[in-house]
């Protein structure tokens, strides 16, 4: 492991205890926070499409100049 890589390792292990200890207060059913995490999942998905494929095309446009 790099030394490099510790800290924000650390971090989002903690970020992500403090977001399950959220999720958890609610007191929430399975198949709720099932619904909940897919919803995320597909909203951070798609983000990472649109900025992928914007990446993509301005890769492709500098090219052709």
């Amino acid at each position: 492991m790099n030394s490099e890589l510790l800290l924000p390792l650390v971090t989002s292990v903690g970020w992500l205890i403090l977001a399950m200890s959220a999720l958890a207060s609610h007191r929430l059913g399975w198949g709720q926070l099932a619904k909940m995490a897919l919803g995320w999942v597909v909203i951070f998905g798609g983000i990472y499409v649109i900025v992928e494929w914007f990446l993509y095309v301005q890769g492709s446009a500098s090219a052709v100049i």
